[in-house]
């Protein structure tokens, strides 16, 4: 029900924010408490929208075999563990520091009112994105007790790159949400629009991300790595065509893994290596 591999989407995002935060490697009761609050919050998510989106999954023959449909997991047992999660959650960032705390039922706000958004907005892959987004703003406010434009530049990077391949992902089910009534940018616009917005907004994000590095001064190591992210994100959507899906699930979950630990380790050693320095 719950991939704790996916986790991988935001954590190097979280990390890379708290890397900037702490300017070089933070401490390891900080790292600890990052990454328990991190894997609390995405299960406590995606239980939340297997639950919500039952009746959805059941009728998809994508999503048919999943647990709940299959009825290998009990409703019961999945409230009690989006409960558990949520709590894991909360409880890690009062570990870290006052504001964290605070800001946790906001988060957690944001995460779960995600799964509701398709029932009446095709901006729902934006929201998805903001959900995400949350890793890095609470990986700076985690180090450093405060928000500033760094990590809202960091968000906002999140947001145009989580859009933009959940736009791709969501091409696969524009019949489904047609006869559904479910709202989505590929069922607005068509597929071949939808596409070429994907795009737009991955090329939005690097040239974001690109900003925030000259911002932090950062040099060749980080900005090669960003290159090479560059590449992955022109594979990503050569792998797809208005015409054949079949290798969504390639760009969708492979790809954008790769991306994500890929930015995080070139700049977190480039980040440790001025450090050194």
């Amino acid at each position: 029900m719950v991939k704790i591999e996916h986790t991988l989407f935001a954590l190097p995002f979280a990390f890379l924010s708290a890397f900037f935060a702490a300017h070089g490697l933070p401490n390891i009761a900080q790292i600890g408490w990052i990454l328990l609050a991190m894997v609390g919050a995405r299960s406590a998510a995606m239980a939340f929208n297997r639950l919500v989106d039952l009746p959805f999954d059941a009728r998809n023959p994508r999503t048919a075999n999943r647990a709940l449909p299959q009825k290998q997991l009990s409703k019961g047992f999945v409230v009690a563990f989006i409960l558990a999660s949520s709590v894991v959650f909360v409880f890690a960032a009062a570990m870290l520091n006052l504001l964290a705390l605070s800001l946790s039922p906001v988060a957690l706000a944001i995460i779960i009112f995600y799964s509701y958004m398709k029932r009446f907005t095709w901006t729902t892959h934006f929201f998805l994105g903001l959900s995400l987004a949350c890793a890095p703003v609470g990986a700076w406010v985690a180090i450093r007790g405060n928000i500033s434009q760094v990590p809202l530049l960091l968000g906002l990077a999140v947001i145009l790159w989580v859009a933009g391949f959940d736009i791709i992902y969501s091409c696969q089910d524009v019949a489904f949400d047609q006869g559904e009534r479910l709202h989505s940018i590929p069922k607005r616009f068509g597929i071949a629009r939808a596409l070429w917005i994907s795009g737009f907004l991955h090329a939005c994000m690097v040239i974001l991300v690109a900003l925030v590095f000259l911002r932090m001064g950062l040099g060749v190591l980080s900005l090669a790595g960003l290159g090479l992210v560059t590449v992955l994100l022109a594979y990503e959507h050569s792998l797809v065509r208005p015409s054949d899906l079949s290798r969504v699930n390639a760009a969708f979950f492979t790809i954008n893994g790769w991306i994500s630990v890929l930015l995080f380790v070139t700049t977190g050693m480039d980040i440790l290596w001025r450090r050194v320095l």
